[in-house]
């Protein structure tokens, strides 16, 4: 079997190949602003090497769940289905070998950042058995792996960068070989645009992407607006995979289309009946200007049930038999062990500065080792257990009414901030000194202390708590509602 698929032609120089082998231990950086071609070169990337490799793609847009018909991927709708069941998802479709389209469309940027990242992270936790080679796509990666914060929460960064950066800085070893398209490589973080070794650079316009397209090519920075230059379709190609010197590389046809083609201009026709009261007629009392809603979906298929069917694997198979077999526990005694291995988690002074994310994984594979099963808590739930364990609430303690109705209240916060309320709480009904902003930042995962009485200071406009300072400078915080009221204590101890 060759290792050499054609990506299109050199212009004027015959074919232009490149070796899958070396691009599966190389990873390929692919940029272009809009309209450059970016999409049709990944197709026909994809379409190329579909029956030499399996394929995962993280499809922001569904351009690429046209695959489906003619190459057999799995296309999943990552709207109607948890992140828990996408993280087993990424995991099941290495052991069934499966090509798979993970379509984002539909979700707002921040569901599409963590979707992502459990998708990757059951790719990456995937056994050792099961490391064969997959090519992993992801289009508009300047989404996933941002160069700066944006508007999603700091949770859905971290999680998804951290993932990506796991794709092209440890993916190789697990036979996962990164290709990511970007429309700006400004914006993408650059210690996972540095993992490439492979690029093909499109049409760019702005400076500061050119200078860095010429950069990564070894070109010189008078050549760099060459990039402004090139057609629609063609790219400047360097890299093991395919060539040592910067070679221009005209991408050839594609077999399948993508759902979401641009607008074609046609001749424009301006309506002739007067629209002056169609469009501003007053609109009737019980009527209002809303976007029609769509019909409610079908109820979504099993998406495990689906990976499945390409095979189970004996040793999985056993192993659920055997799950079945076992009689079911006392669901008093589950929490416990569960509650048992949040602490132990704890223990550890780096669990306070990882993500929820990632501490879930660790959670999840923690309970498959002591025989809780595979999905012992969804991630919802284990949000609720994890902040309450950060808490430092003793058992004692979380049996009272008090607490009961402290878990309520925190209900009604966003999730990264229940952890810091239940700590108060805690306190309060505990009646000991106010914690430190050093203890309160290692409570929400940071050592910014700023960022500690930044979130004191949140939930006091939000009404939550109230702040005050006795005659020595040691702070009281109260908790509205319950009137729990905490001791004295000194911010800065």
């Amino acid at each position: 079997m060759t290792n050499m698929i054609t990506l299109g032609e050199v212009p004027g120089g015959g074919p232009a190949h490149m070796d899958l082998a070396e691009l599966l231990a190389t990873r390929l950086l692919v940029q272009g602003n809009s309209g450059s071609g970016k999409s049709h070169l990944l197709r026909r990337l994809l379409e190329q090497s579909a029956r030499l490799v399996q394929q995962a793609i993280i499809d922001p847009e569904g351009d690429f769940v046209s695959l489906a018909e003619k190459f057999g991927h799995l296309v999943i709708d990552g709207a109607d289905y948890s992140e828990m069941a996408l993280h087993a998802a990424g995991e099941r479709m290495r052991m069934h070998r499966a090509s798979v389209v993970l379509n984002l469309e539909g979700l707002d940027a921040d569901q599409q950042m963590k979707w992502a990242a459990a998708f990757l992270g059951g790719m990456f936790e995937a056994p050792r058995d099961y490391w064969y080679p997959v090519l992993v796509v992801v289009d508009e990666a300047q989404l996933f792996a941002p160069a700066a914060a944006g508007e999603v929460s700091d949770e859905a960064r971290r999680a998804s960068l951290g993932a990506m950066t796991n794709l092209m800085c440890r993916g190789r070893k697990r036979g996962l070989a990164g290709i990511i398209a970007t429309q700006r490589l400004a914006k993408l973080a650059k210690n996972v645009a540095a993992e490439a070794s492979n690029f093909l650079m499109g049409r760019t316009f702005l400076d500061i992407d050119m200078a860095r397209a010429a950069d990564l090519l070894g070109m010189e920075r008078r050549q760099a607006e060459a990039f402004r230059d090139l057609a629609r379709g063609t790219f400047v190609a360097l890299g093991p995979a395919l060539w040592r010197r910067p070679v221009p590389v005209r991408i050839g046809a594609v077999e399948t289309e993508s759902r979401s083609a641009g607008p074609v201009l046609a001749p424009f026709v301006p309506p002739t009946e007067p629209v002056h009261d169609l469009i501003l007629a007053p609109l009737p009392a019980t009527e209002s200007f809303t976007r029609p809603r769509k019909p409610p979906a079908a109820p979504a298929p099993d998406l495990l049930s689906q990976l499945a069917a390409h095979g189970e694997a004996q040793a999985t198979t056993a192993q659920a038999e055997q799950e079945q077999d076992e009689p079911p526990e006392d669901q008093g005694e589950r929490d416990a062990r569960m509650a048992a291995i949040l602490r132990d988690m704890l223990e550890d002074e780096e669990t306070s500065f990882r993500s929820a994310s990632v501490l879930y994984q660790d959670f999840l594979v923690r309970c498959r080792i002591v025989g809780l099963g595979r999905n012992a808590l969804d991630l919802k739930s284990f949000n609720r257990a994890l902040a309450t364990a950060r808490s430092g609430v003793s058992e004692d303690m979380s049996a009272t009414p008090e607490w009961q109705e402290a878990e309520s209240l925190a209900l009604t916060l966003p999730e990264d901030l229940q952890s810091v309320f239940l700590c108060l709480a805690r306190t309060a009904i505990a009646r000991q000194p106010s914690p430190s902003d050093a203890e309160i930042a290692r409570v929400y995962g940071t050592v910014s202390q700023g960022r500690a009485r930044r979130l004191l200071e949140w939930l006091e406009d939000r009404n939550v708590i109230v702040l005050q300072a006795d005659g020595m400078g040691r702070r009281i915080i109260t908790i509205i509602g319950p009137g729990w009221e905490t001791l004295p204590g000194m911010p800065q101890a």
